[in-house]
């Protein structure tokens, strides 16, 4: 299994959109940047990703699971693009603020602290369960 932080704006509410979903799932579109999208090729359906909301909040708030692989981003004219689908699994009983992950050195490799801007990125399994335990959802 693979484990991935992929972020949104609250404003958009793909939190909420992704909860009333269910358990079919909702796309994660519009995303237009190459190195995100060879990371969307890359997810396979059961990986977990933490949802992470950008702009002013900067923190981690739940975990989803990719439900459907890439397919094409119907939005792309190009056609370079790719969605993938997933489901909410769980909203953390405890944000998880990237000033925490900062200030934890064991987290400093982490995407998230070199490249921030970047809306789809790997977490290694370390950090992963280090962020669970923060976010108290074991």
């Amino acid at each position: 299994m693979g484990y991935w932080l992929i972020k949104s704006e609250p404003s958009k509410k793909m939190w909420v959109t992704i909860q009333k979903k269910g358990a079919r799932g909702c796309f994660w579109k519009r995303v237009r940047n190459y190195q995100a999208r060879n990371y969307m090729k890359q997810m396979k359906k059961g990986d977990q990703c933490f949802f992470y909301h950008s702009v002013d909040e900067k923190q981690i708030i739940g975990i989803v699971e990719v439900t459907k692989e890439y397919y094409p981003d119907e939005t792309d004219d190009s056609g370079r693009f790719v969605l993938v689908d997933v489901k909410t699994k769980k909203k953390l009983k405890k944000p998880v603020t990237l000033k925490e992950i900062k200030s934890n050195p064991s987290l400093s490799n982490l995407a998230l602290v070199k490249q921030s801007r970047l809306s789809v990125m790997p977490v290694d399994q370390k950090s992963w369960k280090i962020i669970s335990e923060s976010g108290k959802c074991n």
